[in-house]
């Protein structure tokens, strides 16, 4: 890496991500009067986001309905296994119809039942319906594309790899980055993290290619903790098609699927979830990952099925999964879907308060990469849009303020770090072996060997920076995971299967020294 920068640009606010929490920070810094810079590693401005890919919905409780904030944070409170700061929960959900109606002021539609009414859904660990959603199960494609035509007043640099949160030790200063015309330094007071997931640490994953753990590293480098990232969430139901390979975004198949009727069978048309958890197919993510993943063990198939052919009009109601079903040769409406657990969700991320402030001053986090505390041990279905949009308009502005009161900065040179990373591949199926849905102590141990033993990788581009972020956030992941000796939500040890109490804490998890070992500072209470 060059000892001085090749280009400068100065802005009050850099947004990283273009995603739901990303551009509600940026549009929320803006309207408070800041500059605002979001940068985006995609070559175009409209790239595939999570968001984008979001089907099922967001969780919110209606004025006027048979619905409370309680009920909804009591739900997420027992998905959450005994993780979550219930204060976070309660201001996050009780902030979610705001943000949800400024959402449609921005030109979102949701589906209606009746004319003036949105049409809800009930989706696993929801004891009631309470998801908007938009398109049948395109709700993601919506607010993504509400949130892109509102951002026409933002100045969006698309092509711009993040490599760096620069900061004097004391508070933020800007963000180094690599674009087409080499190495350059957006100098600022505040940044906003929004770069989303980590789903790329694995061969299978319904998130989008940027997922690669970017904001993760970025914040281990600049010093600040994460937490929980030994929660992975895999999603019960992605989209199985035999001869299509296993590396790669795969399709979603939504849980509201299941809400509406769907069951879960094995090849010999058995239950899935029968006999294990109350809520049958409508238990928690984890609860029905984990039995999937058991009975595929059991019976030695590559997939189980979900039947939806007693659900009437599905191709209507879910038109995006219906279209990915008939591009892999399979009519949903005449046949059992085939489906696997995927990687999908980091509950975990860097540690903020509900309001996306993280230890480093002017340094914000929102969404995915963000621990607010919202999502504990396992995400309740369609929290996910929901904490980014309320979590990213607070950050921004947040933002705003501070940088409003910090005034101009000016970041110094980046030294050079060594960085090692294995080649993608090598690393997904490490991932996927050791650290998926079922892990054990000598898996954890195999894989913590593997990425110790990885060379050493200049980054000249993109996919270099992406490789070693994933590497430092697999060393984080394996770190949290060993650390964690019981089973608890979405985090399964084969030697150890049931919660203990005393260790309903968070790992709290920081960046050695040499810049390649990640340390575990304590299982302690974070909030």
């Amino acid at each position: 890496m060059m000892a001085g920068p090749q280009w400068r640009h100065a802005a009050d606010v850099v947004v990283i991500g273009t995603g739901a929490a990303g551009l509600a920070a940026a549009l929320a810094a803006h309207r408070a009067g800041r500059s605002v810079v979001v940068l985006s590693k995609a070559d175009q401005q409209r790239g595939a986001t999570a968001t984008h890919y979001a089907q099922g919905g967001i969780a919110v409780v209606l004025p006027g309905s048979d619905d409370s904030v309680d009920a909804h944070v009591a739900d997420t409170l027992a998905a959450g296994a005994g993780m979550c700061d219930p204060d976070a929960v309660y201001s996050i959900v009780a902030d979610g119809y705001r943000a949800v109606t400024e959402l449609v002021g921005a030109g979102a539609r949701f589906d209606e039942s009746v004319p003036g009414r949105w049409a809800l859904t009930r989706e696993g660990g929801h004891s009631r319906r309470r998801i908007v959603h938009a398109g049948g199960d395109a709700t993601g494609a919506e607010v993504q594309r509400a949130l892109d035509h509102a951002a026409d007043v933002l100045d969006i640099r698309t092509g711009h790899v993040a490599l760096r949160v620069l900061h004097d030790g004391a508070a933020v200063n800007g963000v180094s980055v690599l674009n087409p015309d080499g190495w350059g330094i957006v100098n600022a007071p505040s940044v906003i993290l929004a770069s989303g997931g980590l789903g790329h640490l694995y061969g299978a994953t319904t998130n989008p290619e940027g997922s690669t753990g970017d904001g993760i590293a970025l914040a281990l480098w600049a010093g600040v903790a994460v937490s929980d990232l030994e929660f992975i969430q895999f999603h019960p139901t992605m989209l199985f098609a035999a001869g299509t390979g296993t590396g790669g975004r795969r399709p979603l198949v939504t849980e509201a699927i299941r809400g509406e009727g769907a069951i879960l069978l094995d090849s010999n048309g058995n239950s899935v979830t029968a006999g294990v958890h109350p809520m049958g197919d409508l238990a928690p993510r984890d609860v029905v990952a984990a039995a999937i993943d058991a009975r595929l063990k059991t019976t030695g198939d590559s997939c189980v099925y979900l039947d939806a052919r007693g659900i009437d009009g599905f191709a209507v109601r879910f038109p995006t999964v219906t279209a990915a079903c008939r591009a892999a040769g399979i009519d949903p409406v005449r046949e059992p879907i085939p489906v696997v657990p995927g990687a999908h969700y980091s509950c975990g991320g860097i540690v903020t308060d509900a309001y996306g402030q993280t230890e480093l001053a002017g340094l914000f986090a929102a969404g995915e990469v963000a621990r607010t505390g919202m999502h504990g041990a396992n995400r309740l279905a369609s929290n996910s849009l929901l904490e980014g949009l309320v979590v990213g308009g607070r950050a921004g502005k947040a933002a705003a303020a501070h940088a409003a009161a910090a005034g101009r900065s000016c970041a110094s040179k980046l030294e050079p770090v060594t960085h090692t990373a294995p080649k993608r591949r090598e690393l997904q199926r490490a991932m996927s072996r050791d650290a998926a849905v079922l892990r054990n102590a000598a898996g954890l141990q195999r894989l913590s060997d593997t990425l110790d033993e990885a060379p050493v990788r200049q980054v000249t581009g993109r996919r270099d920076f992406e490789d070693v972020a994933l590497t430092l956030t697999a060393r984080a992941v394996t770190a949290a995971a060993l650390a964690r000796n019981e089973s608890r939500g979405c985090h399964h040890r084969a030697e150890y299967p049931v919660a203990v109490p005393e260790h309903a804490r968070s790992s709290v998890l920081r960046l050695a020294d040499d810049h390649n070992a990640v340390l575990v500072e304590a299982l302690a209470v974070v909030g």
